[in-house]
């Protein structure tokens, strides 16, 4: 039977822990994320940095140490070609800005790792190289942040909303991934990553599955430079050095192993948000002008730290073999969750004046039937106590599940771990959307 601590699922535990708790304490210093507003910016603003951590997650699964550290100035790279472009008026469908910011992506991780298989350079060597020859590329065709967005994407950056095409195009991204799990090329993927002489041994091609892997990472460079531009409406040729090191940090943090056959999107997921509520919990505190220094090492400890509890995992694994890791994340996530339902509906709560009841010694102390007190409203909104009990509904589905399963040794609960989620996601945004009255959002009680 396969053991907690001989589980991949183990590594996602720091993750998980680090993203509650930086979670729960962005929601108690900026409130206002708790909005759909709030939501909506933090999607707009994360989204690039999640897609560029998917990109490194394949590499990193496809072994060989292959981390591209280019990621960040193609990714920039993407930005100011489809900027120039749109600016000249040579681009302006959404169909053709799609071709060409997925085409340039592609091409480029087909460039890459024709270099390493056929010319056999160290993919290292390769990524430094593109690192510092995109970095100068980019400022020769846009010496300066400017230029202006395709017209289409006026509207994509606003985070006004929740729901936006940038949160479709995450969507479709991580959903593209778990699909792409099922196939047999992931299976050869992995194996490559573990092992790559057994994988060729065992009749794998694994020159067409290093191709393919560099392929899928070049559509989700693309992919995040749409987000990217999206986000800013124009042209920025000096961010990819930032955001290499970001995504990098991320993929450590989410537990993608860089020696390879270990990662996904779950923990480049995990590692990627929980960088940016660090960046969103720091600016919440005034450091004046060093608060760029602080961000960058507060990243450069973090990423120290997460290298080290990566290769503790195992041994802590042997102790804490009972906690599994989508456990810690059901439990972590009703206490978040909890958290964000009590700053959305806080300004929902109605005053009582106090109540002075008269009544004998025996009923004070709750011998007879105590008296009831009556006031203009409830103790919770109706909506606090929808959610409420759509949480206890989806506990007690998950813990009935969870008895009834066959597998009494299985680590994970599967289907009915997401339907949870689901649930409490739900609950959420009804309690957000249906409280216009709030206080959060600047109404008068």
């Amino acid at each position: 039977m396969t053991t907690q601590s001989s589980s991949p699922n183990a590594y996602l535990l720091v993750p998980i822990v680090l993203m509650a708790a930086l979670l729960g304490t962005a929601v108690i210093r900026g409130p206002s994320l708790v909005s759909p507003s709030g939501i909506g910016s933090a999607i707009i603003v994360a989204a690039p940095l999640i897609l560029a951590t998917y990109a490194l997650m394949v590499l990193a699964v496809a072994g060989r140490g292959t981390v591209d550290l280019a990621v960040g100035p193609l990714l920039a790279f993407i930005n100011v070609v489809v900027v120039k472009l749109s600016t000249a008026g040579l681009l302006s469908s959404p169909i053709a800005t799609f071709i060409v910011a997925l085409g340039l992506g592609m091409l480029y991780q087909l460039l890459f790792a024709l270099i390493v298989i056929y010319v056999r350079v160290q993919p290292i060597i390769v990524a430094l190289s593109g690192f510092l020859a995109l970095t100068g590329i980019n400022l020769v065709i846009l010496p300066r942040p400017g230029g202006v967005a395709p017209e289409f994407m006026a509207n994509w950056g606003l985070g006004t909303t929740i729901f936006s095409p940038v949160l479709l195009i995450l969507v479709i991204a991580t959903l593209g991934w778990y699909l792409f799990t099922a196939s047999t090329i992931y299976a050869n993927l992995k194996m490559m990553g573990y092992d790559e002489r057994a994988a060729w041994t065992s009749g794998v091609k694994t020159d067409l599955v290093r191709i393919g892997a560099h392929l899928i990472a070049g559509i989700y460079v693309g992919l995040g430079a749409i987000c990217y531009t999206a986000l800013i409406s124009s042209g920025d040729p000096t961010q990819g050095q930032n955001m290499t090191l970001t995504a990098v940090t991320a993929l450590v943090l989410g537990g993608v192993a860089l020696s390879g056959g270990r990662g996904g999107v779950t923990g480049a997921l995990l590692g990627a948000v929980s960088l940016w509520l660090i960046g969103y919990v720091l600016a919440t505190f005034n450091f004046g002008a060093i608060q760029a220094f602080m961000t960058q090492m507060v990243y450069g400890i973090i990423l120290v730290l997460s290298l080290l509890l990566t290769l503790l995992v195992p041994v802590i694994g042997r102790y804490v073999s009972f906690i599994s890791p989508w456990s810690a994340f059901l439990i972590l996530g009703v206490v978040v969750i909890g958290i964000m339902l009590q700053v959305a509906t806080y300004g929902t709560y109605a005053e009582l004046p106090v109540q002075h009841v008269e009544a004998p010694l025996a009923s004070r102390y709750f011998l007879l039937e105590p008296a009831r007190v009556s006031g203009d409203g409830f103790a919770i909104s109706q909506v606090q106590a929808f959610a409420l009990m759509a949480g206890l509904a989806a506990i007690a589905f998950v813990l009935v599940a969870r008895l009834t399963d066959a597998e009494a040794g299985a680590r994970r609960m599967g289907l009915f771990l997401y339907l949870f989620v689901a649930v409490l996601l739900v609950a959420l945004f009804v309690a957000i959307i249906v409280q216009p009255e709030s206080q959060l959002f600047g109404a008068p009680r």
